[in-house]
C-alpha cells in the first residue's frame, strides 16, 4: 500500500490515484472524452470535404458528347444523342457543364433552357425538379423601381429613362466578349 501511495504522489494532478483493489475511472473518463472529441472533430472535418449545396442552376440541357465551347456555339451535336453520352446542363453564364442525375427527370428537355433545382455534389446536380427557364419580367408587368449607373457613370432610374411612349428594358444574360 505504501508503494502505491508513493507512485500516486508522483502522478500529475490530472489523474486520480486509486488503492490497489479499487477501480480508477477518472483517467479512463478523460481519455474517452478526449477520444470522443477528436472523433467528432475528425467527422466534422471529413464532412466539410464532401459538402453538398442545395440550389438552382439555369442553362441548356445538352448531351455530354459536346463540350462547353460547342454548347456555347449551339452546335447541333449537343442535342444529338451519341453512344454513351448522358444528359448534362450547360450553364452559359459560367461556361460550365454539370452532370445530371437522375437522367429520367431531364430526358424530355434536350435542347431546352431550364432551371434545375437540386443538390450539387462535386460536378453532379442531383435533380429534384426541372422547369422552363424564365428570364426577365413577364410581358405587360411593370418593372420595379431601380437605379444603376449608365456607361457614362450617371445614375439612371426607371423614371429618368421613361419617354413619351414608355420604356423598353433589355435584360442581357451573358456575353462572350
Amino acid at each position: 500500500m505504501e508503494q502505491h501511495r508513493k507512485r500516486c504522489l508522483g502522478l500529475t494532478q490530472s489523474f486520480a490515484c486509486c488503492t490497489p483493489d479499487a477501480v480508477c475511472f477518472r483517467p479512463v473518463r478523460r481519455i474517452l472524452f478526449c477520444g470522443l472529441v477528436l472523433l467528432a472533430l475528425a467527422g466534422l472535418a471529413a464532412g466539410q470535404t464532401h459538402t453538398s449545396n442545395s440550389g438552382t442552376w439555369s442553362g441548356t440541357v445538352v448531351y455530354s458528347s459536346c463540350d462547353a465551347d460547342e454548347a456555347f456555339a449551339e452546335s447541333a451535336e449537343c442535342t444529338t444523342q451519341a453512344p454513351g453520352a448522358e444528359l448534362s446542363l450547360y450553364d452559359d453564364t459560367n461556361r460550365v457543364m454539370y452532370e445530371l442525375e437522375p437522367q429520367a427527370r431531364v430526358t424530355a428537355r434536350v435542347g431546352e433552357s431550364v432551371t434545375v433545382r437540386g443538390t450539387l455534389e462535386g460536378n453532379t446536380i442531383r435533380v429534384s425538379s426541372v422547369a422552363p427557364m424564365s428570364i426577365g419580367l413577364p410581358v405587360g408587368r411593370k418593372a420595379p423601381a431601380f437605379s444603376a449607373p449608365d456607361q457614362f457613370g450617371q445614375t439612371q432610374t426607371l423614371d429618368s429613362l421613361k419617354g413619351r411612349s414608355g420604356t423598353v428594358l433589355l435584360f442581357f444574360r451573358s456575353a462572350d466578349w
